[in-house]
């Protein structure tokens, strides 16, 4: 079973409750109306009933009927939110004036629900940039316990089944945090290998630091940042399998492994790779993406305590339907 059909099963197993902010946007709502259809997840939409509704005939859409819909201007709970916001917020200055005023943003509004409980992750981004999706997000559910910095994984699917996880790896950070420190370079390592397990169903996520050095066989901060990153995660996660500084062949291919660095669990078995800044992962998974014709998916924001998610505003379809399914499993893993 291709690795997007085992994350679409493992959503249908267990249903989360999904918020989709922008409801009238026709790729999210189309995608929307397949999940329903496909008992895929709950779906909640933000907005006003009477529009989407009429979207969705307009559309052809048969199944809008089974999501819960809510209109932020007269749902019962606007104000029990906009107290939450407040209460959130008052330190940096908001006042109840201005979150009364700021609930009605449905992104800030869906963030509020899962905020409350009442639903499990969010998507958005096919209207809105990454930092309105973000905001709201890192304002109100804020990050995991022990983490302080966003980062985005990519899985890519490769055509080389010698490598990774049958040919599958999980790499980061692809998306969020240009010039990471050792702290936050350790984060986006055991956040990575979170999202391997909860994403991409790896049993044992193999991490490897990419460095232009392995094991000492170059001299240089960037690499000195990469050797402190990696003993930082252990500090973080002691359960985590990972080591660097590794080059990328010596983390992914045996024979080069066993060679420079020899007695390493994770040389030349690696399935998880972690770039050493946003930069060269960026370069290197659109690379392998456009040269080797791998399948990426993603990016998937990790590291905020309930999944918020950010689509391409070039998205397909097929690309929300997708990240529903991949928000459900970080979902589970969140709970």
């Amino acid at each position: 079973m291709a690795l997007i059909d085992q994350i679409i099963a493992r959503a249908k197993s267990n249903k989360q409750r999904i918020v989709l902010p922008e409801s009238l946007e026709e790729r999210t709502i189309t995608a929307a109306d397949r999940a329903l259809a496909d008992a895929l997840a709950d779906i909640i939409l933000i907005g006003n009933p009477a529009e989407i509704l009429a979207l969705a005939d307009k559309l052809g859409l048969k199944n809008i009927g089974k999501a819960t819909i809510i209109d932020p201007a007269t749902s019962e709970k606007t104000e029990e939110y906009a107290q939450l916001l407040f209460q959130l917020r008052q330190k940096k200055g908001m006042t109840i004036e201005v979150a009364r005023q700021t609930v009605l943003n449905p992104l800030y509004f869906g963030c509020l629900i899962i905020k409350s409980g009442d639903a499990d992750g969010q998507i958005s981004g096919a209207l809105s940039t990454t930092g309105d999706t973000l905001r709201p997000a890192l304002q109100i559910i804020k990050c995991s316990p022990g983490i302080t910095c966003v980062s985005g994984a990519m899985l890519m699917i490769t055509q080389t089944p010698e490598y990774g996880e049958n040919g599958v790896l999980v790499i980061g950070d692809v998306a969020v945090t240009p010039a990471p420190d050792a702290s936050q370079l350790a984060q986006i390592a055991v956040c990575t290998a979170r999202t391997a397990k909860s994403v991409a169903g790896f049993e044992e996520p193999r991490v490897a630091m990419l460095s232009f050095s392995t094991k000492g066989s170059a001299k240089h901060e960037v690499v000195d940042k990469v050797v402190e990153a990696t003993a930082l995660a252990k500090e973080l996660d002691p359960s985590l399998k990972i080591d660097g500084e590794l080059q990328a062949d010596a983390a992914l291919v045996p024979s080069v492994g066993k060679k420079k660095a020899p007695g390493s669990e994770i040389a030349g078995n690696a399935n998880v790779l972690v770039f050493p800044n946003l930069e060269v992962g960026n370069i290197g998974y659109k690379l392998v993406q456009r040269l080797g014709r791998a399948d990426a998916i993603g990016p998937i924001l990790q590291g905020i305590a309930k999944p918020v998610n950010d689509l391409s505003r070039g998205c397909s379809v097929d690309d929300v339907y997708k990240m529903i399914a991949i928000t459900a499993c970080q979902a589970m893993d969140a709970k």
